[in-house]
């Protein structure tokens, strides 16, 4: 089945279980006519002598179609109506009071511009879960204070990063949050896997060293970068590295200042329209290499089309102490 997804204010698109398309009227020079029951040349007789004229009612005509186009589905608005209402844990007054801004998956079918399998692949990138039958984001501190419980005990019993066993950690940490929390932070930063019928996770290092990284970027405007890299990996938890590249699409490093500085870039908080995308990135910083912007536009890119078509497109290139740079095509206001 189709459907046809969008608000009054939006273009509307189709969408199928899987795609997104959009939609475009199409005028054809051929008359299109509506026959009730019509039969093609293939459902009739091939017998040449059985032949005879059929006398058809015409119910309508068309001179028009939809065109579709397949199009990245519409998602930055999921993350917006979620963030409406963050969880901030159980004992959030918030939470108690306000019932206005939570969505179940039936809303965000009616709200979200995408399939069904799109929406549903996006609430697991954003980690979102479900609480009492809606569909939350956990509040950002909310969700470093279950990530270090957790990272607190694989310390204090010297657990491998790579073999955290569920069962214990839910005895251990039940007390403190609740059991499905705990559970839904250990999904969100580890691959879950069973070993002699025992559940067990292997955390992600460079998630955890990701989301570290932005509780600490968060409270500066800009970081001086060395002092930033030190602070980053005394507050890591042990056995783990830290490295720039686990922070592509969510912090930008000028190397032009001195001293070097970070500050905190997320590409979620980024227009979803491309050419606003471009206007946003440029008017943060004149001239790009494609390094740098690459994690920044890297989303925009449709089914088979690279960034070197979207800076072709969006930008103009040049070249600055022998590194090609990208700044816009035209000016910022």
């Amino acid at each position: 089945s189709l459907v046809i997804r969008g608000e009054k204010d939006e273009q509307a698109v189709l969408c199928s279980k899987d795609k997104t398309y959009d939609m475009k009227i199409a005028d054809t020079s051929n008359m299109l006519l509506f026959i009730p029951g019509c039969k093609t040349p293939e459902q009739l007789n091939a017998d040449q002598a059985s032949c005879n004229i059929i006398h058809s009612q015409i119910a309508g005509f068309s001179n028009n179609y939809w065109e579709l186009r397949r199009c990245r589905p519409k998602l930055k608005k999921l993350r917006k109506l979620l963030m409406e209402d963050p969880y901030e844990g159980p004992d959030s007054q918030n939470d108690q009071t306000l019932t206005f801004s939570k969505y179940t998956t039936e809303d965000l079918l009616s709200l979200i511009q995408a399939s069904e399998e799109e929406i549903m692949h996006q609430l697991q990138v954003i980690d979102a879960c479900k609480i009492g039958g809606y569909w939350r984001i956990l509040e950002f501190d909310y969700e470093m204070k279950l990530l270090n419980h957790v990272t607190q005990l694989i310390d204090s019993e010297s657990w491998s990063l790579s073999k955290v066993p569920l069962r214990t950690c839910l005895e251990e940490l039940g007390s403190l949050e609740p059991t499905e929390m705990i559970e839904h932070i250990l999904l969100g930063y580890g691959r879950k896997y069973t070993d002699d019928g025992e559940v067990y996770f292997e955390m992600h290092e460079d998630k955890i060293c990701r989301a570290i990284a932005q509780m600490l970027l968060q409270n500066a405007v800009k970081f001086n970068l060395s002092e930033f890299q030190e602070v980053w990996q005394q507050s890591v938890p042990e056995g783990m590295t830290t490295r720039l590249d686990q922070l592509k699409g969510l912090a930008l490093v000028d190397r032009t200042s001195r001293p070097e500085t970070i500050c905190l870039l997320k590409v979620e908080d980024l227009p979803e329209d491309n050419q606003e995308r471009f206007n946003s990135l440029f008017s943060i910083r004149e001239k790009w290499t494609e390094e740098d912007i690459t994690p920044y536009i890297q989303d925009l890119c449709a089914e088979k089309q690279t960034v070197g078509v979207l800076l072709t497109k969006y930008a103009r290139s040049s070249m600055q102490n022998g590194v090609k740079v990208y700044n816009s095509r035209r000016p910022i206001s």
